[in-house]
């Protein structure tokens, strides 16, 4: 399964975060990305810096034949005619995609790549905003790494939260 990560927290050319992120699905079937499924978009506040507005989230399944490298350019490219420009990590964006899954693959990321890729996502067993979604649109993914559903890495976040 391949999963790709929206997100949006500021307006663009393409409108409203939420916009951004429905504009961003329409545009994907054009670079030979299928967009299969996409969850409820989801208003959560913004991780890493906080000091900024909150964020527009969503998870899509897609299909396609581009390479995971070739993916990730190519959501790059996408971010950029939505209006994204070089900002501070974690901070605010017209546009953010991210490659989560690329059929189980596991991949480390390498310094000569353009865009350096690890797979899958350092950041899904942390990220309330990406685990919801997916357990909402493949509650059978399990995460290539540790073996596990979304919904047990919610409930296991949850739990340490709670501590």
């Amino acid at each position: 399964m391949m999963l790709i990560a929206l997100g949006s927290n500021m307006p663009g050319p393409w409108g409203s975060p939420r916009e951004s992120l429905t504009r961003a699905l329409l545009e994907m079937p054009r670079y030979n990305i299928d967009v299969l499924t996409t969850s409820t978009s989801i208003e959560t506040a913004p991780f890493g810096v906080a000091d900024q507005p909150s964020f527009i989230n969503a998870v899509a399944t897609i299909k396609t034949t581009l390479s995971p490298q070739d993916l990730l350019k190519t959501l790059k490219a996408i971010e950029k005619r939505a209006g994204r420009k070089k900002t501070k990590r974690w901070g605010p964006r017209v546009l953010d995609l991210d490659i989560l899954d690329y059929d189980g693959l596991i991949q480390d990321a390498s310094p000569l790549d353009e865009f350096p890729l690890t797979l899958p996502h350092p950041g899904i067993t942390d990220r309330l905003f990406v685990l919801e979604p997916i357990n909402e649109i493949a509650p059978d993914w399990r995460h290539p790494v540790t073996g596990q559903t979304a919904a047990l890495t919610i409930r296991q976040l949850n739990s340490l939260n709670a501590n």
